[in-house]
């Protein structure tokens, strides 16, 4: 069975359902450096069916460069199935030729995907004047509904952030369900929380799935892990960083454990890719020592205990909590993009190494496992892994959708 991914970002959507054993015809994505992310995981997935790891682990360690690894190992079909173009009115038209020549005769069995979510976000309403109720992000839905109709998948699936619900007090979310039905789909959605699919994060999401109205389907009931771990066993086996420090390849400082192992997140190989922490000031630094001291006491830090030397502004009303220790004895908060800005949101909880968390550990938190890798650099990555589906969830979501089908 086959998928088309739309606003794939960097796949963690379909890096579930090519696990669960879809296939993907396109993937239709504006970022370019995200773009460069699914090429790069298209090879690594091609390679692993030909057993020619060996290739893709060259490329990580360095010893050879991405353009000669895509002449190497990729080929056109990989490459045309990404698709880094804007969805939406004249695009569109060109988007389905370029999905109809890589589809050829074959009928679409699903499309995926979620629209961008910050016109729908909680935090994005409460930053802008007129709660983003006139952000056109918020009529992306018509432009997914445009490839339902022209490719008539037996199932969608439509993820985005719980504020869907709530936003323009529930009128989107209405008029998207009724938008949707009168297409010619059933739909059903559900409230799902990351933890409960080995996630080690705090994340809420709407998962929205319609079925063409001819086909015998209904919502699937997710299965649930119970979950025993906590972020420590996320970090324990990875090298110790300093603010700014840059060495792409680290070797492993420990053995893997029952977490690591269990959700497949160690890729077998004596080095990791991407444990890159972003440099700090000294201001910032001194910050984050005093976040951690107040977490190691069971305290969060808010803005307006700091000392009134280390305060830049004068606003002690809102957004109050942007000094964030991540915890290590139980969940992340959810990770969101905002951690390409900076770091603050995402503090490493500990004392001896007083930074923000590295791209391989925001990496982790989201499920991605080690041998994923992010094109574009450091803000680049931390942009991608913030705005993507975990794929420890999407895979549940895969196997339920492919049992029914």
């Amino acid at each position: 069975m086959n998928f088309i991914d739309l606003f794939s970002g960097a796949g963690g959507l379909s890096e579930g359902f090519i696990k669960a054993g879809f296939t993907p015809i396109a993937h239709v994505e504006i970022d370019s450096s995200a773009c460069n992310t699914l090429e790069t995981r298209l090879i690594f997935h091609k390679l692993k069916h030909e057993n020619k790891l060996d290739h893709y682990y060259d490329y990580l360690l360095g010893n050879i460069s991405r353009e000669n690894f895509i002449i190497n190992n990729g080929n056109k079909e990989i490459l045309n199935s990404v698709i880094n173009t804007e969805i939406g009115g004249n695009n569109n038209r060109d988007i389905f030729n370029k999905i109809n020549a890589l589809a050829g005769n074959k009928e679409i069995d699903l499309v995926v995907g979620g629209p961008p979510c910050q016109a729908y976000s909680l935090i994005g309403r409460a930053r802008d004047k007129d709660g983003m109720k006139n952000d056109s992000r918020n009529y992306l839905y018509k432009e997914y509904a445009k490839f339902l109709k022209e490719y008539r998948p037996k199932v969608f699936v439509f993820e985005n952030v719980l504020g869907l619900i709530t936003a323009n007090e529930g009128k989107f979310f209405t008029n998207m369900k009724a938008y949707f039905k009168r297409i010619g789909y059933e739909l059903n959605h559900t409230v799902e929380t990351s933890s409960d699919f080995g996630v080690l994060q705090n994340r809420k999401r709407i998962i929205l799935v319609g079925w063409r109205k001819d086909i015998d389907f209904q919502l699937p009931e997710f299965q649930k892990t119970a979950n025993i771990w906590t972020v420590s066993d996320l970090l324990t086996d990875l090298k110790k960083l300093k603010p700014g420090e840059q060495n792409n390849i680290t070797k492993y400082k420990a053995d893997t454990n029952e977490y690591l192992s269990r959700f497949d997140l160690r890729n077998g190989v004596d080095f990791v890719t991407q444990h890159i922490a972003r440099p700090h000031n000294e201001r910032d630094l001194e910050i984050y020592k005093i976040a951690i001291k107040n977490f190691e006491k069971g305290q969060r830090l808010k803005y307006p205990d700091l000392p009134e030397r280390l305060k830049t502004h004068k606003n002690q009303k809102s957004f109050i909590d942007r000094y964030k220790v991540v915890d290590s004895n139980g969940l992340s908060h959810t990770m969101v993009a905002h951690i390409a800005k900076d770091g603050h949101h995402y503090i490493y909880p500990d004392r001896k190494q007083v930074r923000s968390l590295s791209v391989r550990e925001a990496a982790r938190i989201q499920s991605f496992p080690d041998d994923f890798f992010f094109e574009g650099g450091r803000t680049a990555a931390f942009r991608q892994i913030g705005n993507a589906v975990p794929p420890l969830m999407a895979n549940e979501i895969a196997n339920k959708i492919r049992e029914q089908l």
